[in-house]
C-alpha cells in the first residue's frame, strides 16, 4: 500500500484485543483459569516452609501426611488450569485470525483498482498469510504469558513480602533496571519487526513472480538472475531475522544477570547473623524457591516482548490494509437493464495528479446496438479509455452517461451488471471450465444455459473429447487449457451473461485461424443489438464496425467507418497500410 499508516502501539494493541471482545466467555475463561495456574506456583513455594519445618525439623504427622496430598492436588489443579487458558485462549485467538483473515480477504476485493497497480501481489499476500500469523502469537502465546506470568511474579513477590519485609524490598533495586531494559528492547523489537514482515513480503513478492512466470524465465535463461534476486531478498530477510534474535539473546542474560545480583544480594542478607535468627530453615527455602521461580517468568515476559511487539507491527501493516478506502459503491440511481446509449462528455483522466494527462477531452457518443471500434498506436490511450466505463477508474474531469444518466449515479454493481468483458489476458479460476463460464452472479445459470454458451463459444468443440466434459478443472489460471481455448471460455462467459454492453478488448487474438472464423460468427450473433466498444490492434478485425475512433496520445484525431478512413489517407490509413506490409506498429 501506498499509504503511510502510524499509531501508537497501545492503541494498535487494543485495537487487536478488540477482535476478542466477541468471545469474552472463552476469553474469561482462559483468564480465571491462568489466575488459578498462577496461584498454584505460589502455592508450591509456600509448601516449602511446611515441607522443611513441619516434617523434617519438628516431625509432626499431621504435616508429613497432608504435605503430600496437598503436593499432588496442586499440580492436579496446576495441570488442569493449564489445559483450560491454553485451550480456550487459543480458541479466542484462531476465531481472531478467522475474522482478521476474512476482512483483509474482503478488502482485497473491494480495493480501488488503482490500489491493486500499485501494490505488490506478494506483498499482499504476505500480510494475509504471514503477518496476520504474527498476529495470533500476539493474541494467544504472548496473553497468556503476560496475564499468567505477571500473575505469578505478583504472587510470589508478596509471598516474599510475608515472609520477610527486609529482604523482599531488595527485590526493588533489580526492578527498575529490568523495567527499562525491556522498555529498550521493546522499541528494538518492533523495528526489527517491522522490517523482517516487509523483507517477508518481498520473499513472497519474488517467489510469485518466479511461479508465475516460469515458462518466460526458461525460454530466456532467467534462472540464474532470478536466484540473484531471490538471494538478496532471501539474505535480508535473514539479516532482519538475525537482529531480531541478537536483541532477543543479549536482553535475556543481562536481564538474568540483573536477577542473579538481586539473589546474590538477597542471601548475603539473609545470611547474616541478625537475619539468622529471625528465618527458619523453611523460611528461607521458601522464599529463596519463591525467587528461583521467578527466573521463568522474568525469562518468558522478555522473550514474549519480541512475539508481542512483531504482533503489534503486524497489526499495524494489517490496519494499513483495512483502513484504506474501498472503491466508490455508486449512486442510488438503479438500473435493471439498459438501453445501450453511451456518452463521452469533455473526458479527462490522469492516473495520478503528478503525471502526465492520460486522456485529454474526449468526446464521443455511441448509439444502442452500435458497434465503435478503438484503434490506435501503443499507449495512445485504448484501454484506459475502456477501463472508465466499469468505473475501475474515475474520470479525472468531465463525466461519462449511460442512458442520459452519469454512471457514477448508478450504484457500481448494477453499472457492471450492464458490461460484458472479454479481454485478450483472459482470467480463469482454479475450477471447472462449467463454473468459469457460470461465475460470479451468474453462478446460478442451468446446465442447459451453459452448455448453450458453451456451444456458441464453441467450447464444446474441445470439451466434448475430454472425459469430464464441462466439468473439467482448468487448473491454476486456466494453465491446462491452451490460450485459445481459454479465450473460448471468457466468451462464453459473456454470452452467457447476455449484457446489453459489450467489451472486447482483442478478444480473438489468442486463436488460430479456424476457430477465429468461428467465433467471428459467436461474437456477430452477441454483438446483435448490443452496444459494443472493441479495442483493436489488428485493423481487419474491426473493418465491419459502425465507426472507428482513432486515438493518437490521449486524443481523438479522426472518426469514421474502415472506407472513409482509408479515403482520409490520416492516421488510420497509415496504421493500415503499415499493418498489411508487415511493418510493426504496436
Amino acid at each position: 500500500m501506498a499509504s503511510l499508516y502510524k499509531s501508537d502501539a497501545g492503541h494498535i494493541y487494543r485495537r487487536l484485543l478488540g477482535y476478542a471482545k466477541p468471545y469474552w466467555p472463552s476469553y474469561t475463561a482462559a483468564i480465571v483459569a491462568m489466575v488459578i495456574y498462577a496461584a498454584t506456583d505460589t502455592g508450591f513455594a509456600a509448601l516449602m516452609r511446611p515441607l522443611l519445618d513441619g516434617s523434617f525439623i519438628e516431625k509432626d504427622p499431621a504435616t508429613i501426611r497432608l504435605v503430600p496430598i496437598v503436593m499432588v492436588l496442586l499440580f492436579l489443579l496446576r495441570g488442569s488450569a493449564g489445559f483450560v487458558s491454553t485451550y480456550w485462549l487459543n480458541h479466542v485467538g484462531r476465531n481472531v485470525i478467522k475474522t482478521l483473515r476474512a476482512q483483509v480477504f474482503e478488502k482485497f476485493l473491494l480495493l480501488p483498482t488503482a490500489v491493486h497497480d500499485q501494490s505488490s501481489t506478494g506483498v499482499m499476500l504476505s500480510k494475509l498469510t504471514y503477518n496476520i500469523e504474527q498476529v495470533a502469537e500476539s493474541t494467544t502465546s504472548a496473553v497468556t504469558v503476560i496475564i499468567r506470568d505477571t500473575l505469578t511474579i505478583a504472587g510470589l513477590i508478596g509471598w516474599m513480602f510475608y515472609l520477610n519485609v527486609r529482604l523482599a524490598l531488595f527485590i526493588f533495586v533489580v526492578g527498575p533496571l529490568i523495567g527499562w531494559l525491556m522498555r529498550y528492547v521493546s522499541i528494538r523489537f518492533r523495528r526489527y519487526s517491522t522490517r523482517l514482515q516487509d523483507s517477508m513480503g518481498d520473499v513472497t513478492r519474488v517467489a510469485e513472480e518466479v511461479l508465475s512466470g516460469h515458462r518466460v524465465i526458461k525460454v530466456f535463461n532467467g534462472q540464474e538472475y532470478e536466484e540473484r534476486q531471490f538471494e538478496q531478498v532471501n539474505e535480508k530477510n535473514r539479516r532482519m531475522f538475525m537482529r531480531l534474535v541478537a536483541v532477543r539473546a543479549i536482553s535475556i542474560p543481562l536481564i538474568q544477570m540483573i536477577a542473579a545480583f538481586g539473589m546474590g544480594g538477597i542471601i548475603y542478607l539473609a545470611t547474616q547473623p541478625e537475619m539468622l535468627e529471625k528465618l527458619t530453615v523453611g523460611t528461607f527455602i521458601s522464599f529463596f524457591t519463591a525467587m528461583l521461580m521467578l527466573m521463568g517468568p522474568l525469562k518468558r515476559i522478555t522473550n514474549v516482548n519480541a512475539t508481542l511487539q512483531k504482533g503489534i507491527a503486524a497489526g499495524t501493516s494489517i490496519f494499513e490494509v483495512l483502513d484504506e478506502p474501498s472503491e466508490p459503491t455508486g449512486g442510488i440511481r438503479t438500473l435493471d437493464r439498459a438501453r445501450g446509449n453511451i456518452d463521452f462528455e469533455a473526458v479527462e483522466f490522469s492516473y495520478d495528479i503528478d503525471k502526465d494527462i492520460v486522456l485529454q477531452d474526449l468526446s464521443f457518443s455511441v448509439s444502442s446496438g452500435e458497434t465503435v471500434a478503438f484503434v490506435g498506436r501503443s499507449g495512445s490511450g485504448k484501454s484506459t479509455l475502456i477501463s472508465l466505463l466499469p468505473r475501475f477508474y474515475d474520470v479525472s474531469s468531465g463525466r461519462i452517461l449511460i442512458d442520459g444518466h452519469d454512471i457514477r449515479e448508478y450504484g457500481v454493481t448494477d453499472l457492471r451488471q450492464q458490461i460484458a468483458l472479454v479481454g485478450q489476458d483472459v482470467t480463469l479460476f482454479n475450477d471447472t471450465i462449467a463454473r468459469n463460464i457460470a461465475y460470479g452472479a451468474l453462478e446460478q445459470s442451468s446446465p442447459d444455459d451453459i452448455r448453450a454458451a458453451a456451444r456458441a463459444a464453441y467450447v464444446t468443440e474441445f470439451t466434448d473429447r475430454l472425459p469430464e466434459g464441462l466439468d473439467t478443472l482448468v487448473g491454476d489460471r486456466g494453465v491446462l487449457l491452451s490460450g485459445g481455448q481459454r479465450q473460448r471460455v471468457a466468451i462464453a462467459r459473456a454470452l452467457l451473461k447476455n449484457a446489453p454492453v459489450l467489451i472486447l478488448d482483442e478478444a480473438t487474438s489468442a486463436l488460430d485461424t479456424e476457430s477465429e472464423r468461428h467465433i467471428r460468427h459467436a461474437l456477430a450473433t452477441l454483438m446483435k443489438d448490443r452496444t459494443t466498444l472493441v479495442i483493436a490492434h489488428r485493423l481487419s478485425t474491426v473493418e465491419n464496425a459502425d465507426r472507428i475512433i482513432v486515438l493518437a496520445e490521449g486524443r481523438i484525431v479522426e472518426t469514421g467507418n474502415h472506407a472513409s478512413l482509408i479515403e482520409q489517407s490520416g492516421h488510420y490509413a497509415s496504421l493500415y497500410r503499415m499493418q498489411f506490409h508487415d511493418e510493426p506498429v504496436m
